[in-house]
């Protein structure tokens, strides 16, 4: 007897907070439940036979509504509830996530020679997110880069973006980003706003981020996949240092695209395997 209802997220997360109400015909509520942690709702309040609505509500979740009829049995068989962000928005379930660096990337991108590129990333970083359970736009982001762990495949270059002519590691040897915001730019995306602090400079930069989706590992844990991109001027950071050609043209590009492919493991660490 009673009712049953599993409430998912798209990506197929149980929604441990969600409450179940059901109404006759009338608009009187006749059952109120709430889901356990594994997003079940299961409730033993026999139901009189008819129809019913049932309304799905979350915090941060759009509501969900459906009909239902009960038969002789009593019994409201719900199955699975679809919410949805609010607004349509999607990022992974509440609470903190921590960026496993193993099956991460920060790289970066810079013209060479007004011809061509160089590729780099850095090979040492740590980070930590926040999604907020109420207001998605309160959900926060924050990161370190060891600055010399930079790495473009050429041991020479590499000693050269070390020194005081470009990250000066010596002086420099963290560089740290912080969000300060977050505004939607579409169901999937959105832009973060943050600080960079580089170079002992710290400017405002925003990142173009894509959530991709979350899903199970090979440890029992749970992982949630972004895109990110940026644009910096090395300028702003001032890494003035340039080697000018006959013909004019700069032998490093003054702006770098940088580029974020991040893995994080729901939870305040990664596991031990």
């Amino acid at each position: 007897m009673g009712l049953t209802a599993r409430i998912r997220t798209r990506d197929g997360w149980a929604v441990s907070h969600a409450v179940v109400t059901v109404t006759d015909m009338t608009g009187t509520q006749v059952l109120r439940a709430e889901a356990d942690s594994e997003g079940a709702v299961r409730d033993t309040t026999a139901l009189a036979p008819g129809a019913y609505t049932v309304i799905v509500t979350a915090v941060g979740y759009a509501p969900a509504a459906s009909s239902a009829i009960v038969t002789a049995s009593g019994r409201a068989e719900v199955g699975n509830v679809v919410l949805t962000r609010q607004g349509g928005t999607e990022l992974p379930p509440p609470g903190p996530w921590t960026i496993d660096p193993v099956h991460s990337s920060v790289s970066a991108v810079a013209q060479h020679l007004g011809i061509s590129s160089v590729h780099g990333r850095f090979t040492e970083f740590a980070g930590r997110i926040e999604i907020a359970p109420d207001e998605v736009a309160k959900s926060r982001v924050e990161a370190v880069i060891s600055a010399a762990s930079i790495d473009t495949g050429n041991g020479m270059r590499d000693g050269h973006l070390k020194s005081p002519d470009f990250l000066d590691v010596a002086t420099y040897p963290e560089i740290t980003y912080h969000s300060t915001g977050l505004t939607l730019a579409g169901s999937d995306r959105w832009t973060v706003h943050g600080e960079l602090t580089m170079h002992g400079v710290v400017r405002p930069v925003d990142l173009d981020l894509a959530y991709l989706g979350t899903g199970a590992d090979p440890w029992g844990g749970t992982r949630a996949a972004f895109r990110a991109t940026a644009e910096l001027r090395r300028e702003d950071f001032a890494m003035n240092y340039n080697q000018v050609l006959q013909a004019g043209i700069s032998a490093i590009g003054t702006t770098l695209r940088v580029e974020l492919d991040i893995q994080a493991v729901q939870g305040e660490s990664l596991p031990s395997v």
